[in-house]
C-alpha cells in the first residue's frame, strides 16, 4: 500500500512524461471550483468554466425561470469562445515546450482575473447588470484560455475544468483493474474541484465576488511562482 501511495505522489510531482505539471494542473482545478463558485453565486447563476451547464442555463433564462441571467450567460459564452479562439491561435506559435506554455497561460489568466477582481471591488457586493456581465465575460475569457491550453498539455485525467470524463473513467476503469496512481489522480482532481468550490462559496458568502476573485488571483500567482521556481524541470518537458 505504501509503495502504491508513493507511486501516486510521484506521478503528481515527478511524472516520467509530465514532470511536476500534474500538481500544477490540480491547482488550476481548485481555481475552477473557486471561479465557478463566484459566477454561480454572485453573477446570476452562470457557469464560466463549464459551458455545458452554461448553455442549459441560457435555456432556463430564455423561458423566464427566476434567478437566471440571460445576459450574463450569453456574455460568459462569448467570453469563453473568445478565450478559446485566442488561445487556439497563439498556442501553436509558442516555442519552448509545454512547461513554457503552462507558465505563460497562468500569467495571462492572472492578468485577466485581476481585471475581474478590480471590477468586483469597484462594483461592490451588490453589483448588477453591466458589472455582472463584464465579470462573467472576463472570467469566462480566462477559462476559455485554460481549457484550450489544458487540452494542449494533454495530462491524463487533468482537464482542470470538466470532470465528466474523469468520473466516468474512475468508475468504468476500476473493474478493469486500473492502478492506484490512476485512480488516485482522478480522485484528487475531483477533490480539488470540491475544495475550490467550498472555499470559494465561503468567501463569496462572507465577502462577495471580490473575495473569491482575490483567492483566484492568489492561486494563479502561486502557479506562476511555482513555474518559475521549477524552472528547468518544466522547460525540459516537451
Amino acid at each position: 500500500m505504501n509503495a502504491a501511495l508513493t507511486r501516486t505522489v510521484r506521478s503528481l510531482i515527478d511524472d516520467p512524461k509530465h514532470g511536476p505539471m500534474p500538481v500544477l494542473l490540480l491547482a488550476l482545478t481548485v481555481l475552477t471550483g473557486v471561479i465557478d463558485a463566484v459566477s454561480i453565486l454572485s453573477l446570476g447563476r452562470v457557469f464560466v468554466a463549464n459551458m455545458t451547464g452554461n448553455v442549459v442555463f441560457v435555456g432556463f433564462a430564455l423561458v423566464g425561470i427566476p434567478g437566471f441571467s440571460l445576459s450574463a450567460s450569453l456574455f460568459a459564452l462569448l467570453g469563453f469562445l473568445v478565450g478559446a479562439f485566442a488561445a487556439g491561435a497563439v498556442v501553436p506559435r509558442i516555442r519552448g515546450g509545454r512547461g513554457v506554455l503552462l507558465r505563460g497561460t497562468a500569467a495571462v489568466e492572472l492578468a485577466i482575473v485581476a481585471i475581474a477582481m478590480i471590477i468586483a471591488i469597484v462594483a461592490g457586493r451588490h453589483a448588477h447588470d453591466a458589472p455582472v456581465d463584464a465579470m462573467a465575460a472576463v472570467c469566462a475569457l480566462a477559462m476559455g484560455v485554460q481549457n484550450t491550453v489544458a487540452r494542449r498539455l494533454a495530462v491524463p485525467d487533468l482537464t482542470t475544468t470538466v470532470l465528466t470524463m474523469t468520473l466516468t473513467g474512475l468508475a468504468a476503469d476500476v473493474p478493469a483493474g486500473a492502478g492506484l496512481p490512476v485512480i488516485g489522480r482522478r480522485l484528487l482532481a475531483v477533490a480539488a474541484m470540491v475544495v475550490g468550490a467550498i472555499v470559494g462559496a465561503i468567501l463569496v458568502r462572507d465577502h462577495g465576488a471580490q473575495g473569491g476573485l482575490i483567492l483566484a488571483a492568489a492561486i494563479l500567482a502561486a502557479v506562476v511562482a511555482a513555474t518559475m521556481v521549477l524552472g528547468r524541470r518544466l522547460t525540459a518537458i516537451e
